[in-house]
C-alpha cells in the first residue's frame, strides 16, 4: 500500500501555534491494498403493512438488484481496470440518453426487438429504453455527422428478458463498450478490439478464457451453399446463436419446424457449424469446393486470414479460435464477430464453462450508421462490449471463496484524541489533512474513548491513527500509530 507524505503547517492547538510536519509512513508495503474491511451482513428484507392489512414485501423489481458497499468496491476495481485499458488505447468517452425514439431501436434488433422495453407516451413521442449502447452510438455518429471516432461508453441498458441472477443475467445491467468508427485498412481496428478484450480479461484475472471469432460473410456463404434463401439468413442466424445453450438437434428442429429451412439444408449447415480451430481450419475452408462458390464467404475467409496475422503480431493468437457456430443474433452485424467464454478444467482438459455464458462480445457493423443518416452515409464500425455483470459474479464468488476481505472505504488516517475535551484540536487537524488531499476521518463524538477509536480503525481498515493529547500539545508532538503493527512514532514540531 503506497502512502503519500504530505506536510502541514499553521495548525493551531488552543493557545499553541505549532508548525506541524505530519508524515504518513509507508506502513503497509507488504500488505495487499484490499486488506481489512468490515464484513457486511445481509439483512432480511423488511416488511411494510399496508392500510388494508396486507403484507407488502420491500424488494427490487425482477431482474434488478442493489449493490452494497463491499460489492461496489469490487465493481469499482473492475470499472477502473476496464476504463484504464480503454484510455490506454486512445478512446474518449460519451454519454447518451437512457431512452431513445422507439422506431430507431426496433428497426435494428431483428428478433431481439421483443426484448426492448417500451415507455408509456408522455409527451407525443414513442420511446423505449436502450437495449444496448451500439445503436445509440450509431445514432450519435449520424446525428453529429462524425466519420472517424474512437469512443468508450459505460452505462446501464435494459432488456425484457428472463433473468437468471446467479449467472449474471439481469433486466437492468451495465455495459462497457469500446468502438472504432471510420474507414481504415481491413482488420486493423478489428484486431485492436480483440486485443482490448484480451487485455481486460487477462487483467481482471477471471481465469482461463477463449475468444471465439467468425464472420457473418462466412456464415452467409455457408447458408447459401447449403440452400438457405437470403430472406431467411437473419432468422437462421438467430436460431444458430442458441447453439451452445442447447444441442445441435434442438437448433436443427427449430430451423426446420419454425424457420422453414429444409432438413437437407439444416444437415449441411450442421457439417460446417460444428467446425472450430485455427490456421489449419482456415486453410481447409479456403480450399473447400462448396464455399468457393460463395464470393462473400471467400472475402470473409481472406479477411480472417489477415486478422489471424495481426492477432499473432499482437501476441493474443493462443486464446483465439475460429468457430463457425458463432452467429451473434443481432441483425446489424455485417463482418467479423467475436465472443469470449470462460474455460474450466474437466478430465484434465480445459472446457467451456456453460454455467456463466459469454463474458464479452462484439463485431463489425458497417451499415448501421447509414440506417440513421438521411443521406445513407456509411461509416464502418467495429466494437467490443465487456459483460461486467457476469464478470462481477465470478469475481465476487472468487472473493468469497478465498475469504479475502475487501476494503469499502479509502480512509488513510483517523484523527484521534487520548483524553477528553480535544474535539477542537481534532477538527483543526483534520481540516488541514482534508485541505492537503489526505483521506481522513474523526469519530462523531466529543469525547470518544481511545480504545473505541482504535477499534474503529481495525474494523474499517484505516492504516494510520494520529493521536492528539495534552502531552503531545506540551511537547509539540503528534503521535502516529501504525494500526497493523501497533507501533507508535512521535512527529516533532519544526
Amino acid at each position: 500500500m503506497h502512502w503519500i507524505c504530505p506536510f502541514f503547517t499553521r495548525a493551531s492547538f488552543r493557545s499553541y501555534h505549532l508548525s506541524i510536519r505530519f508524515s504518513i509512513l509507508r506502513a503497509f508495503s507488504s500488505q495487499p491494498q484490499n486488506q481489512v474491511t468490515e464484513e457486511l451482513v445481509s439483512q432480511p428484507l423488511p416488511h411494510l403493512r399496508a392500510a388494508a392489512g396486507k403484507e407488502n414485501i420491500l424488494k427490487t423489481p425482477k431482474g434488478t438488484k442493489d449493490f452494497n458497499p463491499k460489492q461496489m468496491a469490487i465493481r469499482g476495481k473492475i470499472f477502473s481496470t476496464i476504463i484504464s485499458c480503454f484510455k490506454r488505447h486512445g478512446a474518449v468517452t460519451i454519454d447518451t440518453p437512457v431512452f431513445e425514439l422507439k422506431d430507431l431501436l426496433l428497426e435494428n434488433y431483428g428478433e431481439e426487438s421483443k426484448l426492448v422495453y417500451d415507455l408509456k407516451d408522455q409527451g407525443g413521442e414513442e420511446l423505449s429504453l436502450r437495449y444496448d449502447l451500439t445503436v445509440p452510438f450509431a445514432r450519435y455518429l449520424a446525428m453529429n455527422k462524425i466519420s472517424n471516432f474512437k469512443r468508450y461508453h459505460i452505462a446501464k441498458v435494459y432488456r425484457r428478458d428472463n433473468p437468471v441472477m446467479t449467472k449474471g443475467r439481469y433486466r437492468e445491467f451495465c455495459q462497457c463498450d469500446f468502438d472504432i468508427a471510420g474507414q481504415y485498412d481491413p482488420m486493423i481496428p478489428d484486431a485492436e478490439c480483440l486485443k482490448v478484450m484480451h487485455e481486460i480479461l487477462s487483467a481482471l484475472q477471471v481465469g482461463d478464457f477463449l475468444i471465439k471469432i467468425n464472420d457473418r460473410r462466412i456464415l452467409n456463404g455457408i447458408f447459401k451453399v447449403c440452400g438457405v434463401p437470403d430472406n431467411k439468413f437473419e432468422t437462421a442466424c438467430s436460431t444458430l446463436d442458441k447453439l451452445g445453450k442447447v444441442t445441435w438437434e434442438e437448433v436443427k428442429n427449430e430451423m426446420v419446424r419454425e424457420k422453414g429451412i429444409s432438413p437437407d439444408a439444416a444437415d449441411c449447415i450442421g457439417e460446417y457449424v460444428r467446425l472450430h480451430g485455427g490456421v489449419c481450419l482456415l486453410k481447409q475452408l479456403l480450399q473447400d469446393p462448396k464455399l468457393s462458390q460463395s464470393q462473400l464467404a471467400m472475402e470473409g475467409l481472406e479477411d480472417m486470414k489477415l486478422l489471424f496475422e495481426y492477432l499473432t503480431l499482437f501476441g493474443v493468437i493462443d486464446q483465439i479460435s475460429l468457430d463457425l457456430s458463432l452467429a451473434r443474433g443481432l441483425d446489424y452485424y455485417s463482418g467479423v464477430i467475436f465472443e469470449a467464454v470462460l474455460l474450466h478444467q474437466r478430465d484434465g482438459h480445459l472446457k467451456e464453462s456453460l454455467h456463466i455464458g459469454s463474458v464479452a462480445g462484439g463485431g463489425r457493423y458497417d451499415g448501421l450508421v447509414a440506417t440513421f443518416d438521411p443521406k445513407r452515409r456509411k461509416v464502418p464500425c467495429v466494437g467490443v462490449s465487456i459483460g461486467v455483470e457476469r464478470i462481477f459474479s465470478i469475481i465476487e464468488e472468487n472473493t468469497e471463496m478465498s475469504r479475502v476481505k475487501v476494503r469499502t472505504a479509502e480512509t488513510q488516517v483517523l484523527v484521534a484524541a487520548a483524553q477528553k475535551n480535544f474535539l477542537a484540536e481534532r477538527m483543526k487537524l483534520i481540516a488541514e489533512l482534508w485541505d492537503a488531499g489526505i483521506k481522513a476521518e474523526i469519530l462523531y463524538k466529543k469525547n470518544p474513548k481511545l480504545l473505541n477509536q482504535l477499534q474503529y480503525c481495525e474494523e474499517t481498515g484505516i492504516p494510520i491513527v494520529v493521536i492528539v493529547g495534552q502531552q503531545e500539545l506540551m511537547d509539540g508532538v503528534l503521535t502516529l500509530r501504525d494500526v497493523s503493527t501497533r507501533k507508535e512514532v512521535g512527529d516533532h514540531q519544526n
